[in-house]
């Protein structure tokens, strides 16, 4: 089968997150199960000499670049807003290519590439599915927009797909209470996908001068208001005040910026709060340095207000690392009670959650023993298995139709 995938952000633009690592690595295992893949995305606006892709090449469209069997297609983009661009060759693509692929797989919502190729694959019948990624529901930031852009563009996406993914069963829950049809839904989740070797333990800490004796909770991901990183910055100083030796522990905050200045309330925030030396913020961390962090980390927080899946979580149990995460996760029922615990989203529940792991080392070892189970059952290779079953099914409905 040839394969076209679609999404807004692609690699090497990790800055973008999960969904970046999630499309790559879905793309790159059906091209090596030796499926034709084409990801079709946005070049954000860079010039691909800036990209460090050994073999990116200028083409009629912006730049093209192959790797694992998967040929790359950049867009050029003509204007931007937010993570929202314009990228008017996305037409002259479809007219040209669309007929030679046999499915669609238009990842995430709130762009203009994926509706435009949704309305190209309506007019020549060709089938394709959407995977929401967690933006159905307009949870935070500009949500009379989103609501618009459902209106204007989002539902003929989502009603003319042959089938929409949800990575959880909170997410299919989410589709069906918006309207859409269960038998148009399928549950996949997302995998993990491990380095072959690990950095050693202390990497981490010896780069950021942490003593092994301190404990470190650890927050990665975008620094965005709907992952609650300032939800967690309270839980943890609740928390962090009733320890007899303030610097036995440390909150580590790793992500990038959206731009708009979230960064710099957090910081205002932590130092409100009293925790001038008990936090720290990194930056964005990727690639060796993530799991370097993951690996050294004492437990892992995810406090999101609403998470599809939750790849972090996912990533740091596989480096052994507990977790605590908040019952509006998509991945808490795989990981509760085996390898982190699940609490409501509050601050009240984060910093019990906090105490439970961080003062009681028989549970928090118990738990790390439960990583190695739990990590085992996340690979790719279900996944893989299933939209490899879903795509042909789908082709072969096409053809008998």
């Amino acid at each position: 089968m040839r394969i076209l995938n679609v999404t807004q952000s692609y690699y090497p633009f990790l800055d973008k997150g999960g969904p970046t690592v999630k499309v790559r690595a879905l793309a790159r295992g059906l091209a090596a199960a030796g499926h034709p893949v084409t990801v079709l995305s946005a070049d954000q606006g860079f010039d691909p000499a800036r990209l460090k892709i050994a073999d990116a090449i200028p083409s009629r469209w912006g730049f093209e670049a192959h790797e694992d069997g998967v040929e790359s297609v950049y867009l050029r983009t003509r204007l931007r807003y937010r993570a929202l661009t314009w990228n008017p060759g996305v037409a002259a693509f479809c007219r040209e290519r669309l007929a030679s692929y046999d499915v669609v797989h238009i990842y995430g919502l709130y762009d203009l590439i994926g509706p435009c190729v949704a309305s190209a694959c309506r007019r020549i019948a060709r089938p394709y599915v959407v995977e929401p990624m967690g933006m159905f529901q307009p949870i935070v930031r500009n949500i009379w927009l989103k609501r618009m852009y459902h209106a204007v563009l989002g539902r003929a996406m989502l009603h003319g797909a042959s089938r929409l993914i949800a990575t959880s069963e909170q997410e299919r829950q989410e589709l069906l209470d918006g309207g859409i049809l269960d038998r148009r839904i399928m549950i996949r989740r997302n995998g993990i996908d491990v380095p072959a070797e690990l950095p050693p333990p202390g990497r981490f800490r010896n780069q950021w001068d942490i003593s092994t004796n301190v404990k470190l909770v650890l927050f990665l991901g975008r620094l965005v208001s709907k992952k609650s990183p300032d939800l967690m910055l309270e839980a943890f100083a609740r928390w962090h005040r009733r320890q007899p030796d303030s610097a036995s522990s440390l909150l580590v905050v790793a992500g990038p910026d959206e731009g708009d200045g979230f960064r710099q309330g957090l910081e205002t925030l932590a130092a409100q709060m009293g925790l001038n030396g008990g936090v720290l913020f990194t930056g964005p961390l990727y690639n060796d340095a993530k799991w370097a962090a993951y690996r050294d980390a004492d437990l892992f927080v995810l406090p999101s207000q609403n998470e599809n899946f939750g790849n972090t979580a996912a990533e740091a149990v596989a480096c052994g690392t507990p977790v605590l995460v908040t019952d509006k996760c998509g991945i808490a029922p795989i990981l509760d009670g085996r390898a982190g615990l699940v609490v409501p989203h509050d601050c009240a529940a984060l910093e019990a959650g906090l105490g439970k792991i961080l003062d009681d080392p028989e549970f928090a070892a118990r738990l790390r023993a439960g990583c190695r189970e739990v990590a085992r059952s996340l690979g790719w290779e279900d996944p893989l298995a299933q939209m490899e079953s879903l795509y042909q099914n789908l082709v072969s409905e096409e053809h008998r139709g």
